[in-house]
């Protein structure tokens, strides 16, 4: 009886999650009802996935509004008018200015109900009026009386009871920015708006059972099937469409492959070939290879880098169509956890690109494959910023807002009002609040992305199905995953750079990886954690790890790699490996079984692949139940029941195997704190091959591979700690320079120019007309020759003189600004004109004027966010640093006093919920000092940003990695800023 029904994907509206309205309607008696939500089609497929578990029969349409006014309601007879309808809801979704008018357009096989008050008065046959029970006294008075049989219930439900109906209110409060107390009356729905048990519905109409009827038939002609049961890929089927000759090309490119990587082709090559190939055809995952070796394709035509990261890494066939760089034969890479007979789901591809690139691979996957879209994720509402929305809309003063979002406050304290913000936050936690854009994840499906779901269209241009991953893979929709990221920009521009900055080298091959894996000065980086910049081993937590592995070669680096994910860590096994790794009498402790089974990782659990094997061999689980343990693993599927059936299972094969339930729950536990984190081998092994591309450059190009990382937008750390690493490279860093710098960072010899982009509030069209001047007339010869040439404004030209961008001049800065201020026009002139006779400027008798080193770092604190000097000779009270970075190996155990300059910190909880910190500092000579805050310290002596900072505590060592626990900690006050010394002085007088 329920045509109407919404979940909270109608977006700051509806309030039921897609299977609790499904819940609430089973125990109303509901056997079949309509999913309609406003303008969205999100929860559709879950819905039907989900309906049979509560023996309801799903029908799907869309309540089409134009904001919360109803227009028309529109229902699927079937999976082809679904398809239609969900092609009608796209084509306004994909035009911000396209209004839903007030009648349908006429679509085959779709049923249209309107609201009662609205004025289509001519019907044609599929279309309907519906009748709410509000309506029903009314109905007596009208003249659908004559016409009942165009009459359908109309009993809307977008939540369930009081406390519900007054979230709904906050949600129409917070997607108008309007108080509580002003939401009007037309911008929301109900209070009746509700499930009704399905019989008290009837006796609302129980004078028209007509229209009873009416809807029962209506409902009865509705049948909408999804088969969940069987998600084989309905990813494009063929890639030539003709199965037979993708197969065959898909055997003559990897063929082809063969001379390319390999020098010796033995017997275990070719039979790892043939064996994938036919799983592969087995599977139906030919066209999937395919269409990823075209996309690469494409992107070596255009000398496009990227890594072909995932599961996929494991493929002997996709290391011969030049999908990935890693040789699972090298590796002893596990096949199984890349694909095996049980697999219902393609392996993982993720393609990543310089962020330049991405675009362009983007536009070429939606020109040359039809039935493409992106995948869309569901932001949702977190609880601090639920508590601040609500807060505002019940119009809570900032004060009292932030007080609540912090967390700082006693419950008992609280006013009624500030209460009522902290339940409905809590209720609407974790709510949809509106779609975004998955990272890289793009559909290719055999079928229009419209049978499955309607799309949208966000900034970025590229037409976007409603759903997310999960629901994408349940119904057999596997994504391609085109990634960007700031590393490979990186590789790129640093080669470029040392083209023009070392024109007799030869050319740079950045693939040659087996000749890095041997290079002695990228041992010595890696061993002695010196990558700052470098992909995946630059940051603090890693710089460590390396040290206390002493890696030295690619296989250390490739497990290093997943031993610092989170997974590994949280489980324990992170310290267990390095003592195992350090320590071969450790290894000796590892259970039987599981030192068979990864032997090369000391039986510790270090890759998800080792979690198959653990699972299959310790565990007993089929190669099937293996990989449903695999996906429950990446955290998306713990809550369905089949997770649970398999752990069950592992418990009860190995008591029957003999293996103790403390044994077993220690191994469960290990396998479940992977959830999410870990990486396959094959994975860890692409990042680790950019890593080695990266150390090549830092280890033979540092300052090229430090420019580029600047323009690549950094790392891991700020831009001003890649300007202190390049300093302590050798590099001579200039602030921005009008006859030097370009809009990016530029390097000549072992010089480095700060680019315009680095000035805060500096105008890029403006750096623009300076580079263009410069390269079509040459040099500027002095302040005036630049204002003649640039038209600029005063505030513009002043950031340029106080970053001594006119330095070139030898003349005061402050002279440079008393003059600029006469001569620049306050109302700037888009084109310079040109005259025939230049026109004498007027000479005005400059005052002397006195200008510090000091007010130099200021004004580049203000305009560039730090000092290119160092920031110790800022300090009030100059320091007296006996004990240094390099020292801090003399004073295990004890108590010691040193001076950093604050370079980051990692926030992370103990096991009792406290806060503490690792921090990361340098000395003055620039070397590291890395600390431990415990949570007293932490509380106690808290972080003030940015500065130096005096750090007294207690030096501890483990596994070569020296930290200083801290006890107290205090930011040394600098020196009062000069440009503002003398008017302080004044006032003060």
């Amino acid at each position: 009886m329920y045509l109407n029904t919404h979940t909270y994907y109608s977006l700051r509206y509806g309030t039921l999650k897609p299977e609790e309205l499904l819940q609430i309607a089973s125990q109303q008696g509901v056997k079949s009802m309509a999913l309609t939500d406003i303008n969205s089609t999100s929860a559709n497929l879950d819905f039907v996935r989900l309906a049979p578990k509560y023996s309801i029969k799903p029908v799907l349409g869309v309540d089409f509004r134009n904001g919360v006014q109803q227009k028309f309601i529109l229902l699927a007879s079937c999976n082809k008018s679904l398809l239609l309808i969900n092609n009608y809801l796209s084509e306004f979704l994909h035009s911000e200015k396209k209004v839903i008018p007030d009648t349908a357009k006429h679509l085959i096989n779709t049923y249209v109900i309107y609201p009662f008050q609205s004025k289509v008065f001519n019907l044609k046959p599929h279309e309907f009026i519906g009748v709410k029970p509000s309506d029903v006294n009314r109905l007596k008075f009208s003249k659908w009386q004559l016409q009942l049989n165009k009459l359908v219930i109309l009993q809307p439900v977008s939540f369930q009871n009081k406390k519900a109906f007054n979230a709904h209110r906050l949600l129409r409060a917070i997607d108008n920015n309007t108080l509580l107390s002003k939401l009007l009356k037309t911008e929301q729905g109900e209070e009746t708006d509700s499930m009704l048990p399905v019989e008290t519905l009837k006796s609302l109409y129980s004078e028209y059972p007509q229209i009873i009827e009416n809807t029962r038939r209506l409902l009865d002609s509705c049948n909408i099937t999804f088969d969940f049961s069987n998600n084989a890929p309905k990813n494009k089927k063929t890639y030539s469409n003709n199965a037979t000759l993708d197969f065959k090309l898909l055997k003559k490119i990897a063929y082809e492959g063969l001379n390319y990587r390999y020098k010796k082709i033995g017997e275990r090559i070719f039979s790892r070939l043939e064996k994938e190939l036919e799983i592969i055809k087995q599977k139906q995952f030919v066209s999937y290879f395919l269409i990823n070796w075209r996309i690469l394709k494409y992107a070596r035509s255009k000398q496009y880098y990227y890594v072909g990261r995932g599961s996929g890494a494991n493929s002997i066939v996709a290391y011969l169509l030049r999908i990935t760089d890693v040789d699972p034969i090298e590796l002893d890479l596990y096949f199984e956890r890349f694909i095996n007979l049980y697999r219902t789901n393609p392996p993982d591809f993720d393609l990543d690109f310089s962020w330049r690139d991405r675009d362009d691979i983007m536009n070429f996957v939606f020109k040359n494959f039809k039935n493409t879209s992106l995948i869309a994720v569901y932001n949702t509402f977190k609880y601090k910023a639920s508590v601040r929305e609500i807060g505002k809309v019940f119009g809570l003063p900032k004060e009292e807002i932030d007080k609540l979002s912090s967390g700082y406050f006693e419950v008992k304290n609280l006013d009624n009002l500030s209460r009522l913000v902290l339940v409905y936050s809590k209720m609407i936690k974790g709510f949809p609040n509106y779609l975004g854009i998955h990272p890289g994840g793009i559909l290719i499906s055999e079928k229009p992305i419209h049978y499955y779901t309607a799309t949208y269209l966000p900034p970025k241009g590229f037409s976007t199905a409603m759903f997310d991953m999960v629901v994408a893979e349940d119904i057999g929709l596997y994504k391609f995953d085109i990634l960007s990221q700031r590393g490979l920009g990186k590789i790129r521009e640093t080669v470029d750079i040392v083209k023009y900055n070392h024109p007799t080298h030869s050319t740079i091959d950045i693939h040659d990886i087996k000749r890095f894996k041997k290079d002695e000065k990228i041992k010595y980086l890696l061993k002695n954690a010196k990558a700052i910049g470098c992909f995946y081993v630059e940051s603090p937590a890693m710089r460590m790890l390396l040290k206390k592995l002493q890696v030295d070669n690619y296989l250390g680096l490739v497990a290093a790699s997943s031993v610092i994910r989170p997974g590994v860590a949280k489980s324990g096994m992170m310290r267990e490996y390095i003592l195992r790794y350090r320590n071969p009498e450790r290894r000796k402790e590892a259970h039987p079984i599981l030192l068979k089974i990864m032997p090369e990782t000391y039986g510790v659990m270090v890759y998800q692949e080792d979690v198959i094997k653990v699972a299959h061999y310790f565990g007993g689980l089929s190669l099937g139940e293996a990989d449903m343990l695999r996906r429950g693993m990446s955290g998306k599927f713990r809550s369905r029941d089949e997770f649970m059936k398999v752990r069950n299972q592992f418990f009860e094969n190995c008591k029957n195997k003999g293996h103790s339930l403390e044994l077993t729950s220690e191994i469960w536990r290990q396998i479940e704190s992977f959830a999410g984190y870990a990486f396959a081998k094959g994975h860890s092994a692409s990042y680790a091959v950019e890593s080695y591309q990266s150390l090549f450059l830092k280890a033979y190009y540092p300052l090229e591979y430090l420019v580029a990382t600047l323009n690549n937008f950094g790392g891991f750390y700020r831009p001003e700690y890649y300007i202190h690493d390049a300093r302590m490279n050798g590099g001579i860093v200039h602030p921005p320079t009008i006859n030097k710098s370009q809009y990016q960072n530029h390097i000549e010899g072992n010089n480095i120019y700060l680019g315009f982009i680095m000035l805060e509030s500096f105008e890029v069209k403006n750096a623009s007309k300076i580079v263009k001047e410069r390269q079509q007339n040459g040099l500027f010869l002095d302040l005036d020759n630049f204002i003649d040439r640039v038209p600029i404004s005063l505030q513009q030209l002043s950031i340029l003189i106080k970053v001594n961008a006119f330095q070139f001049t030898g003349r005061n800065k402050r002279e440079l600004l008393w003059e600029a201020y006469m001569k620049v026009n306050k109302v700037v002139l888009e084109e310079t004109v040109a005259t025939l006779f230049k026109s004498e400027k007027i000479t005005y008798k400059t005052p002397e004027l006195s200008c510090s080193n000091f007010e130099d770092a200021f004004d580049e604190i203000q305009y560039l966010g730090f000092p290119l000097c160092s920031p110790f000779k800022l300090l009030r009270v100059p320091i007296h640093q006996k004990v240094m970075a390099k020292d801090l190996l003399n004073y295990i155990g004890k108590m010691v006093t040193v001076y950093g300059y604050y370079v980051t910190a990692k926030r992370t909880g103990t096991s009792k919920g406290d806060l503490m910190y690792f921090g990361t500092f340098v000395d003055s000579n620039g070397d590291h000092i890395d600390t431990v805050h415990f949570p007293l310290a932490a509380k106690k002596y808290p972080f003030k940003g940015r500065g130096v900072y005096k750090l007294t505590g207690k030096v501890s060592a483990e596994f070569d990695c020296v930290n200083i626990e801290i006890e107290k900690m205090e930011k040394l006050a600098i020196i009062e800023d000069p440009r503002y010394a003398e008017a302080t002085k004044k006032i003060t007088v």
